[in-house]
């Protein structure tokens, strides 16, 4: 799979299976312009036919930050903002990015330093685990800009991660969350310093990466469809789906083997 004609994002494939993607827009704070939404919606789709890729690491470049919110200017134009259904078509990719972050089989590590605003808090949300350094902060600043203080999945994935009731409070204010506190919520699962970042992504990668592909396409889909299920009873019907065929695919690779 061909990842080399990204301009907003740099993409670097790993030993083992491990595919390393960084926002690359570091003199704008890594911001989302429209050019990085069409890439990284191309990128999130690419992988659900990537069988060479386990496992994603998500980061962004320099030292400034993880990712700075969007680049208002270059993706709400004051044309775009005066046409309804312009305005349609120019939100429905933004939603789509968590939608096809959630529905890319490979785990996916996000690892954050220094601000994670907006956008850049929602890519966080739709991650699977978030290693953060000492100095990160995230806000859903959507509400400090004159929007809903909901955009980009985080008011679906916040209160599933750390609880309604502080949920309300950064949605409804922006105030940023301190890496302190992202621990404390078990929204973040380990904090270390920024030079430990990668390292310590890298770590979990390659034991993720060990494990059989198809287990972990069928955990991660276990664990988002369960999140919405109503009943234990439907958590326990996909999870011995699940369970049926991955006992069926290891007696295919047990008859091969013979």
């Amino acid at each position: 799979m061909d990842y080399s004609n990204y301009q907003t994002l740099k993409v670097e494939k790993k030993d083992k299976g491990i595919l390393v993607v960084a926002l690359n827009r570091p003199d704008k704070l890594n911001a989302m312009n429209s050019n990085m939404i069409e890439e990284l919606n191309d990128l999130w789709l690419k992988l659900k036919r990537d069988l060479e890729s386990r496992v994603v690491i998500l980061k962004g470049e320099g030292e400034k930050g993880f990712c700075g919110g969007m680049e208002v200017s270059d993706v709400i134009t004051p044309k775009v903002m005066q046409d309804i259904p312009v305005m349609y078509d120019v939100q429905m990719p933004i939603g789509e990015l968590q939608i096809n972050m959630r529905n890319c089989p490979q785990p996916i590590i996000c690892i954050v330093h220094g601000a994670a605003v907006g956008a850049g808090f929602s890519f966080a949300m739709a991650s699977d685990i978030r290693i953060i350094s000492p100095d990160t902060r995230f806000s859903a600043a959507f509400v400090n800009v004159g929007l809903a203080g909901a955009d980009m999945g985080s008011s679906y994935f916040l209160p599933r991660q750390i609880g309604s009731g502080r949920a309300y409070e950064y949605l409804y204010t922006g105030a940023f969350m301190s890496a302190e506190e992202a621990m404390s919520l078990g929204f973040a699962s380990r904090c270390v310093e920024r030079d430990k970042l990668m390292d310590t992504a890298i770590q979990i990668a390659e034991n993720i990466a060990k494990k059989d592909p198809l287990a972990m396409k069928l955990t991660k889909e276990a664990i988002n469809q369960n999140l919405d299920c109503g009943s234990l009873e439907n958590a326990i019907i996909m999870e011995n789906r699940n369970q049926n065929m991955m006992i069926s695919h290891l007696a295919g690779k047990m008859a091969k083997q013979k």
